[in-house]
């Protein structure tokens, strides 16, 4: 017998992200009120209000802050307690094709060679979910739409095991090369270590993070960044982004896996936790 039911699934997925596309976390509404304190270019406060007034009219009408509404990635983190007995990625997957009509939201999802659209932001491999095990009775769902803008920006490059002191630079050039095409103020993921793949998928996860809690490695590259001068949506300032977070797993002692995953100022992600007594 299953703790959960589907339909609870697919009604809390398409909740979610509602509040995604619509809501922005309180740290990043935070942050980007201090952005807009600390700038004196004119243009660059100018650009700040205007972000923060699109995120107000956005709250207040119920409809996604930007045109791009994403792709849906997907953190499941599963409680080892959970009995579930039926398919979890169909009832994620239909949150999708709900929340798709009734966001509504942008088809964005297209087969990569042809171009073909399957309308529901569904397809071969999307939505992205990806699950972990955790202590506990519960599951707790985490989506981040990812719109195109900035993930174009993204990089990822194999260093060798003697260029750790290349990986600031790396990150800085990064960020410096994409310029204002990823709608600063960004906020910045970085995976290092791990394998191919694992870096660039930790490098998203540490997008979740809150902003306000770096350490003193992450706060030295983000200094170096906003000392770039690219400012709020690529037109000059000090805010070229608002935080860095920083992600590392062990790795392969002859690699060096260094990932860039670059978010935009609307940081999107809304969580729900489950448990059977929701149902």
């Amino acid at each position: 017998m299953s703790d959960l039911k589907s339909q609870t699934v697919s009604d809390a997925v398409e909740n979610i992200i509602k509040r995604a596309e619509t809501e922005l976390p309180d740290d990043v509404i935070v942050a980007l009120k201090n952005a807009t304190t600390s700038e004196d270019n004119p243009t660059a406060k100018a650009q700040l209000s205007a972000i923060l007034e699109n995120i107000k009219i956005a709250n207040s009408r119920t409809i996604p802050m930007c045109q791009d509404t994403g792709i849906l990635v997907f953190f499941v983190e599963i409680g080892r307690q959970v009995c579930i007995d039926f398919d979890l990625d169909a009832a994620i997957i239909q949150g999708v094709r709900k929340a798709t009509l009734s966001v509504p939201l942008r088809p964005n999802a297209v087969d990569p060679l042809t171009r073909k659209n399957s309308g529901d932001n569904t397809g071969d491999g999307l939505p992205d979910i990806n699950y972990s095990f955790v202590d506990g009775d519960a599951i707790k769902i985490t989506v981040a739409p990812k719109g195109a803008g900035s993930e174009n920006m993204s990089a990822l490059r194999m260093l060798k095991p003697t260029q750790i002191d290349m990986i600031k630079q790396f990150i800085v050039e990064t960020v410096l090369n994409s310029g204002g095409m990823p709608c600063p103020p960004i906020v910045v993921g970085v995976g290092i270590g791990g394998s191919f793949d694992k870096s660039a998928r930790s490098a998203k996860r540490a997008l979740l993070r809150d902003l306000d809690h770096m350490d003193e490695y992450e706060q030295m590259i983000l200094d170096a960044i906003n000392s770039l001068g690219i400012g709020p949506m690529g037109l000059g300032g000090r805010t070229t982004a608002l935080a860095v977070h920083v992600e590392k797993a062990y790795c392969h002692t002859a690699s060096l896996p260094v990932a860039v995953n670059i978010q935009c100022w609307g940081n999107r992600h809304a969580s729900v936790i489950l448990r059977a007594e929701d149902d």
